[in-house]
């Protein structure tokens, strides 16, 4: 389980073996690790979601958001050894929310960026907004009693903010009864606030 200082230590220890390589690599990680390291909440995580990959586009400072599929080879060989010395699991970092780019990204998804850099990993940290939203839909796949609900209900969001997410999770499913279960979990979040 990763803390804020976990996850620095590992970033760091990816970048450091990436920049030791020459290379530079960038990611966008959303969940518990985006939340951990903005500091939005102070929970432990079992992984780092990776969503996309930053490719360079054109002007040095520029980046491009694409699907994280597939890793470069040269972080995968840093993520292999980071999890051979940290004794951690293989999959400690993944791209399994890396579907969602066949459904679409939240609004505004990549303006509410925030990036650090370790060394030769170059890490885009989605913002609260990012987060709700992506909060709010796992909440109504997975129930009020999940993780995503109870860091719903700790970052404690605006009407406005519920709203928008809201109105995004329902375009992911045109179903009656899945707007239905997206209303009951705002509902839940928006008591459990008060």
């Amino acid at each position: 389980m990763f803390g804020s200082k976990q996850l620095h230590q590992v970033l760091a220890a990816v970048g450091d073996l990436l920049a030791a390589r020459g290379e530079d690599v960038g990611i966008v990680v959303v969940g518990g690790a985006s939340l951990n390291l903005l500091g939005l909440l102070k929970r432990t995580t079992s992984d780092v979601d990776v969503i996309a990959r930053l490719e360079p586009a054109g002007d040095a400072d520029q980046r491009t958001l694409v699907p994280p599929e597939p890793i470069p080879e040269p972080l995968r060989e840093a993520i292999r050894t980071v999890a051979r010395d940290f004794d951690l699991p293989t999959d400690w970092m993944n791209t399994v929310i890396g579907a969602q780019w066949d459904f679409g990204l939240p609004p505004g998804f990549s303006e509410n960026l925030t990036y650090r850099r370790y060394g030769g990993l170059l890490v885009g940290l989605a913002g609260r907004r990012t987060l709700i939203a992506l909060k709010l839909f796992a909440g109504v796949d997975q129930g009020p009693e999940s993780v995503h609900v109870q860091d719903l209900i700790a970052l404690s969001p605006t009407e406005d903010e519920l709203t928008t997410a809201a109105c995004w999770v329902e375009s992911q499913d045109a179903s009656r009864e899945f707007k239905h279960m997206t209303e009951e979990v705002v509902s839940y979040v928006q008591r459990a606030s008060e």
